[in-house]
C-alpha cells in the first residue's frame, strides 16, 4: 500500500480499529486471568509493536511503567532471538529486572505475529505475579534473594508449550496454578490479537503495518516536538528528601528544555542502597516519560514517536539507575517519586497543568501463610491508595493511585482468599493538604487476622517521615502510619500475625495546590459538611469561620 492511499480519514479509521483491538484483547486477558491482582487490580499491560519493533498502541487499563518498559523488553528479546529465529506460535518470556519492569514479580512476554511467512507485528504483555519464589523481603541485600529470575527463553515454541520452562515455573512457585493460569490467559490474548489483526489487515487490504505505523508515529512525534517548543527554553530543577530505610535519601531532578528536545537528568540523586528500594534505569525512564507525556502532550496517541524527543538520564549506580545485583523488589518506593520530581521542576512554567504530590509511592501489603483447611498455601497482595494531589482545575480525588494505575479489589474477594477480615475502610478527615485546590483525602484500612495458623505480613511503605508536598503555595498532605494492635511498626518490615491481631494502615494524603487563601469559601463549607475536613482544621488552614 502506498502512502497516497493512506488519506487522513482512512488512517483515522485504521488507527481507531488498532486501538480498539488492543483494548479488546486486553479484556480477553483480564477475563481469562486467574489472579485478583490481574483480574481486579489491572496490574498488567498489553501492547502492539510493528515489525520494526516500534511501539504502536497499548491497552488503556494498564500500568504506565509496563508500557514504558515493554520497548526495552522487546529490544532484549530480539537481541537474543533475531527475527530469523522466530516462528509463528512462538512466545518468549522473561522477568529479568534490568530488561523488564524493574523487579522479578512482573513477567513480560513477547509474541511475534506472522501473516503467512512474513512477520508483521509483535504483541507484548506484562503481568504482575504475587509470588515468584524465593523470599523477597524488606531486608533483602541483593536481587538473588528476591525470587526466580527467568532468562529470555521460549515458553511456547511453534504453538506448543515448552515443558522444561513450564516445569521449572511449576516447581518454584508457591501457587503455580494461579501464575501459570495468568500466563495462559496471555496466550489466549495473543491468539485473539492474531485473529483480530489479520481480520483488520484483510478488510483494509494491508500487506503490512509499516505505512500505518510510519504515519501514526510521525504525527505523535511532531505533536510532542511542537508541545516542547511551546515551552520556554531553560533548566528547571527540583529536589527533596524521601524516607529511605535506615537513613533519608535524596532525589534531584533537572529538566532541560532546548528547542524541540526535552531532557530529564537525575544527577545528584542518592547512590543505590543495600535495601530493595532501588530503581533500574528502565523503570526510571518509563515513569519519567509517562510524567512528561501527561504534562506536556497528553492528547496525542502514545507510541514510539512520543518518546523520540524526550531523553532520560541518571548516574550509573544511583538510586534511579541501580546496577546488578542490587535488590529491587520494592523499586516503586523510589521510582514513583520520578513524576513528583518532574512536576516539581516544571511547576513554575506549567501552572495550568501541574498536579501536587500524591500519596505515592503506592502502598501495598503482602499476606502469606497456610489455610486452616485443605486449600494449602496462600500469598496475596492488597493494594491501598493514598490521596491524589490537588490539580490545576480542581481538588485531588481521594484514595486514587498515581503514578501507578492499579484499581481496588472487592473486599469480599480478598476475605475469601485470605483468613482476614477488613474491619474498616474510611476516609481520614483533614488528611489532604490545604490549598486553593485541596489534596485528596487518604484512607484508613483496618484488618483483623483470623484462623489458627499465623500469617506473615510484609509491608513496604513510604511518606512516613516526608509527607506529600503541596506545590505553588499549597500545603503538604498528612504523613502515613502503620500499626499493629495500636503500636506503630516500621514502614518496611515483616510481622507475624496471630488470630485476633489487628492491623491499621493510615495512608498519606495528597498535597494541596496554590495558596489556601485562594480557596472558595463555599468549597470549604462543603468540605466540612461532607466530613472530609473538620471545622477546627479549616479554621487553622483557611482562617474560615
Amino acid at each position: 500500500m502506498s502512502k497516497t492511499e493512506l488519506n487522513a480519514v482512512r488512517l483515522g479509521l485504521i488507527w481507531r480499529r488498532l486501538d480498539g483491538i488492543v483494548d479488546q484483547v486486553a479484556e480477553t486477558f483480564l477475563r481469562a486471568a486467574f489472579s485478583v491482582v490481574v483480574r481486579d487490580n489491572y496490574d498488567m499491560a498489553f501492547s502492539v509493536f510493528d515489525a520494526q519493533g516500534r511501539q504502536l498502541t497499548q491497552s488503556k487499563r494498564s500500568i504506565p511503567s509496563f508500557m514504558g518498559t515493554l520497548p526495552r523488553t522487546l529490544d532484549a528479546v530480539l537481541e537474543k532471538f533475531p527475527v530469523s529465529q522466530l516462528n509463528p506460535g512462538d512466545v518468549i518470556i522473561s522477568n529479568n529486572a534490568w530488561i523488564g519492569t524493574g523487579h522479578l514479580n512482573d513477567i513480560s512476554m513477547v509474541h511475534p505475529i506472522f501473516r503467512g511467512n512474513d512477520l508483521v507485528a509483535f504483541a507484548a504483555s506484562t503481568a504482575h505475579t504475587v509470588d515468584i519464589g524465593g523470599a523477597p523481603s524488606p531486608n533483602a541485600k541483593d536481587c538473588f534473594e528476591e525470587g526466580l529470575c527467568i532468562p529470555i527463553c521460549k515458553i511456547v515454541v511453534g504453538g506448543e508449550d515448552n515443558p522444561v520452562v513450564m516445569d521449572f515455573l511449576n516447581e518454584n512457585l508457591r501457587q503455580p496454578a494461579e501464575t501459570l493460569g495468568d500466563i495462559r490467559a496471555q496466550f489466549a490474548a495473543y491468539r485473539d490479537c492474531n485473529a483480530k489483526l489479520m481480520s483488520l489487515m484483510d478488510e483494509e487490504g494491508l500487506d503490512d503495518l509499516i505505512p500505518v505505523a510510519d504515519e501514526i508515529i510521525a504525527r505523535s512525534e511532531q505533536s510532542m516536538r511542537v508541545a516542547i517548543t511551546d515551552l520556554p527554553d531553560g533548566h528547571y530543577s527540583d529536589g527533596f528528601d524521601i524516607d529511605g530505610v535506615d537513613i533519608p535519601l535524596r532525589v534531584e531532578c533537572t529538566v532541560i528544555i532546548d528547542g524541540d528536545q526535552l531532557t530529564v537528568d537525575f544527577a545528584g540523586t542518592s547512590p543505590q542502597v543495600p535495601w530493595p528500594i532501588n530503581s533500574v534505569l528502565n523503570y526510571t525512564q518509563a515513569y519519567a516519560r509517562y510524567a512528561v507525556k501527561c504534562l506536556v502532550d497528553p492528547d496525542a496517541p502514545n507510541n514510539a514517536g512520543s518518546l523520540a524527543p524526550v531523553h532520560i538520564t541518571a548516574p550509573k549506580g544511583s538510586l534511579f539507575n541501580a546496577t546488578p545485583p542490587a535488590p529491587v523488589w520494592g523499586r516503586h518506593l523510589s521510582g514513583h517519586y520520578v513524576p513528583a520530581a518532574i512536576f516539581g521542576a516544571m511547576a513554575p512554567i506549567m501552572r495550568d497543568r501541574i498536579v501536587a504530590e500524591s500519596g505515592s509511592p503506592l502502598w501495598n501489603v503482602y499476606f502469606a501463610g497456610r489455610h486452616d483447611d485443605d486449600r494449602g498455601n496462600f500469598v496475596k497482595m492488597f493494594f491501598m491508595n493514598g490521596g491524589h494531589g490537588g490539580r490545576a482545575n480542581g481538588d485531588g480525588p481521594g484514595c486514587l493511585s498515581f503514578p501507578s494505575n492499579v484499581s481496588n479489589q472487592p473486599i469480599e474477594a480478598f476475605e475469601h482468599q485470605v483468613p482476614m477480615l477488613v474491619r474498616e475502610k474510611s476516609f481520614i478527615p483533614d488528611s489532604g493538604g490545604a490549598g486553593k485546590y485541596r489534596g485528596g483525602n487518604a484512607q484508613r484500612l483496618a484488618f483483623e487476622a483470623r484462623g489458627d495458623n499465623s500469617i506473615t505480613m510484609t509491608i513496604r511503605h513510604e511518606r512516613i517521615h516526608y509527607p506529600p508536598r503541596g506545590l505553588l503555595g499549597g500545603l503538604p498532605g498528612r504523613a502515613g502510619v502503620d500499626m499493629v494492635n495500636g503500636e506503630v511498626i516500621p514502614a518496611k518490615s515483616r510481622t507475624e500475625l496471630s488470630s485476633g491481631d489487628r492491623v491499621v494502615f493510615e495512608m498519606p494524603g495528597g498535597g494541596g495546590l496554590f495558596p489556601p487563601s485562594e480557596r472558595d469559601a463555599e468549597a470549604i463549607r462543603l468540605d466540612i459538611e461532607s466530613g472530609l475536613t473538620t471545622a477546627k482544621a479549616s479554621q487553622a488552614s483557611y482562617e474560615y469561620e
